[in-house]
């Protein structure tokens, strides 16, 4: 009578891939942020492109580690969006928000209406 015996697969390797690439971009990240290249000061959408550079390289690391960490690789086409899509979809609104109601509130005390009192 043979036995079915799971057999334990070691995930050293793909441990220290995601570790170097989540280091990776972390370092390109600093670089950019202590170096603030000059062709990036240009705003869009009320925010300069070094900003929009690290939100979007933020959302990047985020997808990678609920990829790896979560194991979604696994997982089917429908759970995977599910989850994925949720995320990205309130991370985005967020962002909005932010940017929207920050943006207002600078052109309200800009503008004088209120005083800078902090």
């Amino acid at each position: 009578m043979a036995h079915d015996i799971a057999h334990h697969e070691s995930n050293t390797k793909k441990i220290w891939q995601v570790f170097f690439l989540l280091s990776a971009i972390t370092i390109v990240e600093v670089i950019f942020g202590i170096w603030k290249p000059g062709f990036m000061e240009v705003k869009f959408l009320s925010l300069k492109l070094l900003n929009w550079f690290f939100i979007i390289l933020t959302l990047w690391k985020a997808y990678y580690i609920t990829w790896s960490f979560m194991h979604m690789e696994g997982e089917t086409k429908g759970l995977r969006r599910s989850v994925v899509w949720t995320g990205v979809f309130l991370i985005c609104y967020l962002m909005f928000i932010l940017l929207t109601e920050g943006d207002y509130i600078y052109e309200v005390f800009k503008a004088g209406h209120k005083s800078w009192d902090f």
